[in-house]
């Protein structure tokens, strides 16, 4: 499976981007799919994931702004920023996990930086 994240840019405070991830396989049969983010010396930290029988999660600093989705029949993820905040800025990956077990995938980083 071929994850192509796209969608960055550059924003002001409180300015909305939405980030999309293509797949070349199906997204409605992956165990999970998920956006991460990544800032320079930190480690990728999960922001937003669609998880089979259990739902939507959120990293509490994102929740009430971003939102996650999925199109099944275009095999798209979605993620939604809203009220974006200079902390939000990162390279945010897309990532999809086969099974319960693996194995996952991850697309290409797109950048977002958010200026105040």
């Amino acid at each position: 499976v071929q994850l192509q994240a796209s969608g960055g840019g550059s924003v002001q405070t409180g300015g909305s981007l939405r980030l999309s991830c293509a797949s070349s396989g199906s997204v409605y049969s992956m165990y999970s799919m998920a956006w991460y983010r990544q800032t320079p010396g930190n480690q990728r930290e999960l922001v937003a994931a669609i998880v089979r029988g259990t739902g939507i999660d959120y990293a509490d600093s994102v929740k009430g702004r971003f939102t996650i989705s999925r199109d099944n029949a275009e095999n798209m993820i979605y993620l939604q920023m809203t009220d974006l905040k200079p902390e939000d800025t990162a390279v945010y990956y897309c990532n999809g996990v086969r099974t319960f077990r693996g194995p996952d995938y991850w697309g290409q980083g797109t950048q977002v930086t958010v200026s105040s």
